[in-house]
């Protein structure tokens, strides 16, 4: 398993546009502030990116702060990012945890997966990501396309995305651990599909056991 050229491939896949990137994966990537990673996580769980970006950027002409973001009127916000799954939850979410932030964190995100996983509803997927993204921190996000394919190239043999991540922290070398969720996830959008992967047309089928469930 040659771990450095698989990581060299997807990358110049994902900087020569050779993968088709959603719009929420290139706004996630531009975004550095750590509440506003957290937030638009929160957003984006169990819903796809086309739905996600839109309802994002409604939400973010209501609030980008903690302090902006608890004078939303519940219902406004639920509307605003609808129609994201579980979206009236999400709003309560969101804004309950904007509270929180202020209440016990002085307004500021933690920047520790212990402290970010004593939030309701934030999971280590959640809290890893905002630990990449918006503190620059050595940390692996895995979601449904990074375990589905680190599975099905045979790195790992997990049940779990959180089985997944303890594996990948044992293999994975920590220079590649923050873009490896935006890699992996790029890839299986238009590559390493979960019905029909295009192995004819894939950059790494050589290193891929093709595992298929």
């Amino acid at each position: 398993m040659d771990i450095d050229k698989i990581v060299s491939n997807l990358k110049d896949d994902f900087k020569n546009n050779r993968v088709q990137h959603s719009e929420f994966v290139d706004f996630m990537e531009n975004v550095k502030d750590p509440y506003l990673v957290l937030i638009c996580c929160i957003l984006s769980l169990r819903t796809n990116d086309k739905t996600t970006i839109k309802a994002t950027r409604r939400m973010l002409e209501l609030a980008r702060s903690p302090k902006e973001m608890i004078n939303v009127d519940v219902e406004e916000l639920a509307q605003a990012i609808y129609p994201v799954g579980f979206y009236k939850n999400k709003a309560s979410q969101i804004i309950e945890l904007s509270k929180e932030l202020i209440e016990k964190y002085n307004s500021k995100v933690p920047s520790s997966i212990e402290e970010l996983t004593k939030f309701k509803g934030v999971g280590r997927k959640t809290a890893n990501l905002v630990l990449a993204k918006g503190f620059n921190l050595p940390a692996i996000c895995v979601d449904v396309h990074v375990h589905r394919i680190t599975n099905r190239m045979g790195w790992v043999k997990t049940k779990t995305p959180d089985e997944t991540e303890m594996k990948l922290r044992e293999i994975l070398p920590k220079k590649y651990w923050i873009d490896f969720n935006t890699l992996l996830v790029t890839h299986g959008q238009n590559i390493c599909k979960s019905q029909k992967p295009c192995c004819s047309k894939c950059s790494i089928s050589m290193y891929c056991k093709k595992l298929f469930n």
